[in-house]
C-alpha cells in the first residue's frame, strides 16, 4: 500500500488523473482523492467524468496496483479522467470517523483501557463502536456524553503523522483495536492521528481538521452485545 492520496490532500475533492487500466463498468486510475472504505468508515461517494460521459461511483477496490472504480455500466473510459468527491458526504464521515476517535479515549483511559472490539460509522448521522468491557456499568458509559460533548467545545485540533510501523507497536496505546490494525505502507510506516491533549492512536481514515467542527452529539443507546462487549450507537 502506497501513500494514500486523500491522507496526503485530504482538502482536495477534484482530481484529473490517467487511467492505468479498465475493464467493462470499472476503471484503475494512477491516483485517486477517493476514500476506499475501511476500519468501519464508509467509502467515499461520488463522480467520474471523462470524454464520453459522467457516471456515479458505486465502489472501490484495491488491488496491488491501485484504486479500482466501478460504475454503472460497461462503459471503458480511458486517457484522463476527472474524479469528483462528494463533498458532504465526506464531511460527514469525517466528523463522525472524529468522535469515534474521542469517544474512544474517553472509554480508554476512564474505563482501564478497554479495546475497540468494532466500529461503525452510517450515512444517517450515526454511528456505533463497540468495546471489550465485560464488567462495565451501563450508566458510567451513559455519563461519557457530557465530556464527549465538552471536546467538541473545547474546539482541539486534530492532526496526522507516520512513524514506522516497529516503532509505533512499542508505544502503549497506539494500537486500540483487540482484531484489527490500520495498514502498513510500503515504506513500512504507519498513519498516526492525534487530538490534541486527548488521544493519539493508529488510523487509516480521514478526520475533521479540529473537534469544533463537529455538531453536538448524543449518546442513544447502550446494548450488551455478549458477555463482554458493550456497544455504545451514538447520532449528531
Amino acid at each position: 500500500m502506497s501513500r494514500a492520496f486523500y491522507h496526503d490532500h485530504p482538502d482536495i475533492l477534484q482530481l484529473e488523473a490517467d487511467v492505468l487500466d479498465a475493464r467493462p463498468g470499472a476503471v484503475l486510475i494512477e491516483r485517486s482523492p477517493f476514500f476506499p472504505g475501511g476500519g468501519g468508515q464508509l467509502a467515499d461517494r461520488g463522480t467520474l467524468r471523462w470524454s464520453g460521459g459522467a457516471v456515479p461511483v458505486t465502489e472501490l477496490g484495491r488491488d496491488e496496483r491501485g484504486l479500482w472504480h466501478v460504475f454503472p455500466g460497461d462503459a471503458l473510459p480511458s486517457g484522463k479522467v476527472v474524479l469528483e468527491v462528494e463533498p458532504a458526504f465526506r464531511a460527514l464521515m469525517c466528523e463522525l470517523h472524529t468522535l469515534a476517535h474521542v469517544i474512544n479515549a474517553l472509554v480508554y483511559t476512564r474505563f482501564g483501557g478497554a479495546l475497540l472490539t468494532g466500529a461503525q460509522l452510517n450515512a444517517d448521522g450515526t454511528f456505533r463502536v463497540d468495546f471489550d468491557l465485560p464488567g462495565a456499568d451501563n450508566e458510567g458509559l451513559r455519563a461519557l456524553e457530557a465530556p464527549l460533548n465538552d471536546v467538541i467545545r473545547r474546539d482541539l485540533p486534530v492532526s496526522a503523522s507516520f512513524m514506522p510501523h516497529a516503532e509505533a507497536q512499542a508505544i502503549p496505546g497506539l494500537f486500540r483495536s483487540k482484531a484489527v490494525a490500520p495498514p502498513v505502507g510500503e515504506d513500512g510506516l504507519v498513519r498516526i492521528v492525534e487530538i490534541l491533549d486527548l488521544d493519539r492512536q493508529a488510523c487509516g481514515g480521514t478526520h475533521l481538521a479540529s473537534t469544533g467542527r463537529a455538531r453536538p452529539a448524543r449518546i442513544m443507546k447502550i446494548d450488551n452485545k455478549g458477555r463482554q462487549n458493550r456497544r455504545i450507537k451514538i447520532a449528531v
